[in-house]
Formats: structure tokens, sequence, C-alpha cells
């Protein structure tokens, strides 16, 4: 028998577990959830009416965060020339070409965010078992391939955020910090929301979300409407 810990009893004694609430409800009850000593994500977790075995059924996209995401986004730009100084200038973690990618090939990881002009991308498939487990290859779709590196740059630090159907139809993303108002946790989950219904294939049939949960790093999940 699993034994369910204090915290977790009184954040169970906040919400109907067999209930679905609204999105404005589901927040206004997590944010009565008993804090820890360090601040939680706001994790939305969503599962789709979708094959993703099928590839015109994988959805994909991004979005800005009218609150960000609260988390510090450590970027690391590959570029050429009199770009590199540019990248440098937006304060951005790590620049480099050939150099940064050995530096990678050898173990280095500390970066949250990949940027790209499209003329490193070959060199960068080098990188591809490395970066595409993680999440952390750079797409054209993703806005992180691109010559236009300054507004990647400042899209990214706003909180624009990136969410990819996994293997198992589900899209996992953070909304904010636990310490957000809450109505800045609300608009936040409203705008992902929208943009994954935004992102429906063609060739999905009804309703493009089957359900919805919202929860923090250490809390348990509140079922929401669709």
């Amino acid at each position: 028998m699993v034994k369910v810990s204090k915290r977790m009893k009184q954040a169970y004694g906040q919400f109907d577990r067999l209930k679905v609430y609204s999105l404005e409800e589901a927040v206004s009850n997590l944010i009565k959830f008993p804090k820890t000593k360090f601040d939680e994500t706001v994790e939305l977790h969503v599962h789709l009416n979708v094959d993703p075995k099928n590839t015109d059924q994988l959805v994909r996209g991004t979005v800005v965060l009218p609150h960000g995401t609260g988390k510090k986004i450590r970027i690391i730009v590959f570029c050429k020339g009199e770009l590199m100084q540019k990248a440098k200038e937006l304060g951005v973690d790590y620049v480099g070409a050939e150099d940064l990618i050995e530096k990678i090939n050898q173990g280095f990881l500390d970066f949250d965010c990949v940027i790209a002009t499209p003329d490193m991308m070959r060199d960068l498939s080098k990188l591809g078992k490395i970066l595409g487990p993680r999440g952390l290859m750079p797409s054209p779709k993703a806005g992180t391939v691109t010559m236009d590196i300054e507004r990647a740059v400042k899209e990214v630090k706003a909180g624009k955020i990136e969410f990819k159907t996994d293997k198992q139809s589900g899209i996992h993303v953070g909304i904010g910090k636990r310490s957000f108002l809450q109505e800045h946790l609300l608009e936040n989950a409203q705008h992902i929301v929208e943009a994954i219904n935004n992102a429906k294939p063609a060739s999905v049939k009804g309703n493009l979300i089957k359900s919805l949960s919202l929860t923090t790093t250490m809390g348990p999940g509140i079922n929401v409407a669709v």
C-alpha cells in the first residue's frame, strides 16, 4: 500500500478527485495546495485524440506565454561570422560553431534552448542523437532555425515555448511557477490550450483534446474540462 504524505493529503483535501473542473476553478484550487520548500512549476498535461504512429497526426507548435515561464532559460546559439558578436550582445549564455558542437559531444548540456542559423544545420546533424531525445534540436517550425537571431532570442526570453506530441499521444508543458498570480497562471494555460487546438491536424476528426489535467511539480493532478 502506497503511503500518502501529510502534504499530499492536504492537497487532495482542496478538491474532489472525481470532479472535472473548469480551467479557472482548477487554477484556483491548485494555488491552495500546501507549499513546498521551492517554487514549484505548474504543469499542464494534455492527452490528445491522435495516433502518434501516424506522421500526419503529429501535433507540434510554439506559443509565447503572456507572463513567461518563470524559469531562466539558458540559450545556446550556433552561428558564424558577424552574427556571433550579435548573439553575444543579446546576452545569450553560449555562442559558437564547430567548437561548441565538440563541447556538447564531450558531454556539455548546461542549456535549455538551442537556436541556429540555417548554414549550421548540416554540422548540427552530428548532435542529433544528443539533442533530439531531449527536445533540443532546433527546427524551422519552432522558429529556432533562422537568420533573425535577435527575434528568436527575444521570443524565447519573453516566454516562448514549444509543444510536441509524445509517443503516448500526450503533451506536457510548464505554464509558470506556483508563485505566479492566479490570473497569470490562468492566462498562460488558456494560451497553451488555444495553441494546441489551433495545431489540430486535418486528419483528426472530432475534438483534438481528450483530457486535461493541471498539477504542480509535487502535487496531485486536477481534472480539467475539455
